[in-house]
């Protein structure tokens, strides 16, 4: 499943800008790695860049891995030629996507709204309105949002964020429901869905409850408690959940904690190890993470990176990110590993106002190249050459 139809657009690797009726058209810039591809299951990989707040920067790139010339090919920035009609493009501050059958979800935070549009080609199919959203997951014919609720604006205080059950064929609101304080990730085990609260807006006293949702009547069982300040909510294939905190980047460290939760949602065990996991990846008994811890006190950053096994939440010694293009990384904000063949990628924001990298890695850790991104990549998600099993309506 090549994108073909970006390439046929492109006019020595440059950036074109053409004009149709008097309106400028933004043609996507074109990389190429001197690398061969060999096929697997991933057709490529779309990049969303979150983008300055306040810039309207958030763009997303599309990385092809099946050209018909063998080579890899890195597309920046290919949504504006595919939507020439949308007015200020994908917006400000892209916070999170996912392909859910057919079609991919982008969340454009600071925009209040959620960009639907076809997985194959990234044309609009439409766009739901949601204030202040942060991330997506899906359930049978529904796609959940969480959501600040109100402005973007930690003056906005104690205001109790909100998760809206979305109709993925119309793109309608069916209902909202109220959690806690500014809810980040969420996971769905069976029928219920847990949901990282941060309280990002109620600094220093943050929140640190985790929301436990029953699916079938939408409605809030119990909060958890675990740590200040929440953020990732994943659940791996044992049905455990890994939860991270970013604590309060001063006398509280950040920790991951993995939660076993029982048939009606309780958890019923909780381990936590002492490690900072900005962001993570899991694949098959392995959860790949980075961790960027910032110090307010002395206005610096430390970077880790490394691996936990799922099944004995141990860290594993290993030399995986043991690369000089590792260590050479100015600020890590996304890792995302391939399933099939275990080869990984890292995000390097840089410093946040101009383009970052994508740095690609073999599964031993070494490296094979680099691109440039939009500003600040954060999130990814896989294009698969046969579509997944999931089908929407059911």
């Amino acid at each position: 499943m090549a994108f073909l139809f970006l390439t046929t657009e492109l006019a020595g690797g440059g950036l074109l800008v053409s004009c149709r009726d008097g309106d400028y058209i933004i043609y996507p810039e074109e990389e190429k790695p001197d690398v061969n591809v060999s096929k697997t299951c991933i057709a490529g990989m779309y990049v969303l860049n979150e983008g300055n707040m306040g810039s309207n920067k958030c763009t997303i790139d599309y990385l092809d891995l099946s050209a018909e010339d063998g080579k890899v090919h890195y597309l920046r920035n290919i949504y504006p030629s595919r939507n020439p009609s949308v007015v200020r493009e994908l917006g400000d501050v892209g916070n999170d996507v996912k392909i859910y059958g057919s079609k991919m979800w982008i969340v454009v935070n600071c925009s209040d709204k959620v960009e639907v549009v076809n997985a194959d080609d990234c044309r609009r199919i439409g766009q739901v309105n949601i204030p202040n959203c942060r991330n997506v997951v899906f359930d049978g014919r529904y796609a959940y949002i969480s959501n600040f609720a109100g402005p973007v604006d930690p003056g906005a205080g104690a205001q109790l964020g909100r998760i809206y059950k979305v109709d993925t064929l119309s793109l309608k609101i069916v209902e909202d429901i109220a959690v806690g304080y500014q809810p980040e990730e969420m996971a769905i085990i069976g029928n219920k869905m847990y949901v990282a609260n941060s309280g990002g807006y109620i600094s220093p006293i943050y929140d640190h409850r985790l929301s436990v949702i029953d699916l079938p009547s939408f409605s809030e069982q119990s909060k958890v408690t675990i740590a200040k300040n929440l953020h990732h909510c994943r659940a791996d294939k044992y049905g455990q959940l890994w939860v991270t905190s970013r604590g309060n980047y001063e006398d509280i460290a950040p920790k991951i904690f993995c939660l076993t939760p029982d048939g009606d949602g309780k958890i019923k065990a909780k381990d936590s190890l002492d490690i900072t996991v900005s962001g993570l990846s899991i694949v098959g008994d392995s959860l790949y993470f980075y961790g960027s811890r910032w110090y307010n006190d002395t206005h610096t950053s430390t970077f880790t990176y490394g691996i936990i096994d799922i099944r004995t939440h141990k860290v594993l010694s290993t030399k995986l990110f043991d690369a000089p293009e590792i260590a050479a990384i100015k600020q890590p904000y996304g890792i995302m590993v391939n399933p099939q063949d275990k080869d990984f990628y890292l995000m390097d924001a840089k410093n946040y106002v101009s383009s970052g990298e994508l740095l690609h890695f073999l599964p031993d850790g070494t490296f094979l190249w680099k691109v440039k991104t939009g500003d600040i990549p954060g999130h990814a998600e896989f294009l698969y050459r046969k579509k997944k099993t999931v089908k929407e309506g059911k």
